[in-house]
């Protein structure tokens, strides 16, 4: 310490002494930018020191979730900041935003991870590494030092069971994104995500819109939340979580919970005991708890089949696209909102061959502001009068591209059509000779004798066919060629023939 900042130290501590009655003490920090060295868990904070020296201090308070992202590793998740949360809270072409580039926060540090190899002991008096039980004379049980890092960490930052009592537990629900199962622990203000790899915790507050959407085979429906800020696991965030559940699962709940409890805080939206199906407990309880409304399907739309949400397709990912009061929203992956007061029009077009556009059609939805735009595929041809109706009553402007493409579509059937007449009717007749080559045998061929394959591999080869036979062969030339042909048998004959070697 320069002598400047020693006097200067020596007057604040002297301050502090006298008018708070606080001892200011001089600590120096680690600035040689290691990464390995040993967490500490202090009272309010965990430090991370390097040769007994600290290098940084992470308070309890900023700490929103940790994982064991690995068997030696374990994932710290930092809780963003106000203005973080802030520069985004406005919907995307909202006036407020203007003025600001692309509402974009400050950068920040969102997640940490500790690699801690080894294992440490567990005594009765506390968690110790294993360096320091033997000086106690304690004897422990040795464990992953990652996984008793993991616990006192949720100990100290208060997540998991002891952020209070647990109102009720779902155990092993499906959830479509993030992909898994989880056991979901609901809280007075939280509620926990207890999965075999990833946990989660996440704040009523946290939840700004509540869907509970049918879906189209009439054995499940889902419920979709949707978070701000959003759940995240590494790099991938995601805005909306949806659980899948079954219509015909009846489940018996008492809710753990005082009557007082229950009558001064929550009479009118909990009930001590429950015994329905589960999709609808765990609608009531989220509702109750949270405080939100439940959006539903809108009645102005039913589909061909009589359901609320239209099977599509955003690029390669099938889901489904439901049809709300004031929104629109396709689930489970990727997860769409949009709000109907945003769109400005909406182009019913078919994409791809004749005959696959004469059974799917697209639809694009554009965006007011230039906010972007939405293009859903593979809708069923048979929805189309329901979509235009919906969109009619909500008065949202229809351009309908498939009208100009139905002359395209007639030409190009009629055009199959008179291929094929033709192919069955004269077709044969425009390829000529081509028909006769094919199945026509050749009169002039004839299978050579093994004397005549002889003669072309076998140059000492004599020929034992007669007169006759030579003059047969020489038959089998052209027409062109017959006068030639004769005149060689003629020369033939005048020759003396060869006597046998006896």
């Amino acid at each position: 310490m320069e002598p400047s900042c020693k006097r200067d130290f020596e007057r604040l501590s002297k301050a502090f002494k006298i008018w708070y009655g606080i001892n200011v003490e001089s600590r120096e920090h680690a600035l040689r930018g290691w990464n390995w060295g040993k967490a500490e868990f202090a009272k309010a904070e965990l430090a991370f020191n390097v040769q007994n020296r600290p290098a940084f201090e992470i308070p309890y308070s900023e700490i929103s979730n940790t994982n064991l992202a690995g068997r030696n590793e374990v994932a710290v998740e930092l809780a963003l900041s106000a203005d973080a949360n802030d520069a985004n809270s406005k919907p995307a072409g909202s006036t407020k935003n203007r003025g600001r580039k692309a509402a974009a926060g400050p950068d920040e540090l969102v997640e940490m991870r500790f690699y801690i190899p080894g294992t440490a002991v567990k005594t009765e008096k506390g968690l110790k590494d294993d360096n320091t039980d033997e000086e106690n004379g304690e004897e422990g049980e040795e464990q992953n030092a990652a996984n008793l890092f993991y616990e006192i960490l949720m100990e100290k930052a208060e997540i998991g069971d002891v952020a209070g009592d647990t109102f009720a537990t779902f155990l092993d629900v499906l959830h479509l994104t993030p992909r898994g199962r989880f056991d979901i622990d609901m809280y007075e203000s939280s509620f926990r995500l207890r999965g075999k790899t990833y946990d989660y915790k996440i704040q009523y507050s946290s939840i700004k819109k509540f869907f509970l959407l049918p879906k189209n085979d009439d054995t499940h429906t889902l419920i979709v939340l949707g978070l701000e800020p959003p759940l995240r696991q590494g790099q991938t965030r995601y805005p909306f979580l949806v659980m899948q559940l079954k219509l015909d699962e009846e489940i018996s709940l008492e809710l753990n919970m005082t009557d007082e409890l229950l009558e001064t805080r929550y009479k009118d939206k909990l009930e001590p005991r429950y015994e329905e199906p589960i999709h609808q407990v765990v609608t009531k309880i989220f509702r109750g708890l949270s405080g939100k409304k439940v959006i539903m399907p809108s009645k102005d739309f039913v589909s061909h089949h009589g359901h609320s949400g239209v099977k599509c397709s955003i690029k390669a990912n099938e889901g489904l696209l439901y049809f709300l009061d004031k929104s629109l929203i396709f689930v489970p992956k990727p997860a769409t909102y949009i709000q109907l007061e945003n769109v400005a029009v909406v182009t019913m077009s078919r994409v791809g061959g004749a005959v696959s556009a004469s059974r799917t059609f697209d639809i694009t939805v554009s965006l007011k502001a230039g906010m972007g735009e939405h293009q859903f595929s593979n809708i069923n041809r048979e929805e189309q009068q329901p979509l235009e109706e919906f969109f009619k009553v909500k008065n949202i402007r229809i351009k309908n591209e498939m009208s100009d493409d139905t002359s395209a579509l007639i030409v190009a059937a009629l055009d199959n059509d008179d291929m094929v007449s033709s192919e069955d009717d004269g077709g044969r007749a425009d390829r000529g000779s081509a028909d006769e080559d094919e199945e026509s045998v050749d009169e002039d061929f004839q299978a050579e004798s093994d004397s005549e394959v002889a003669e072309e591999f076998d140059s000492e080869h004599e020929s034992s066919g007669s007169d006759t036979e030579m003059g047969e062969g020489s038959d089998a030339g052209d027409d062109d060629d017959e006068d030639e042909a004769m005149s060689e048998d003629e020369d033939e004959n005048s020759r003396p023939k060869k006597k046998n070697k006896a």
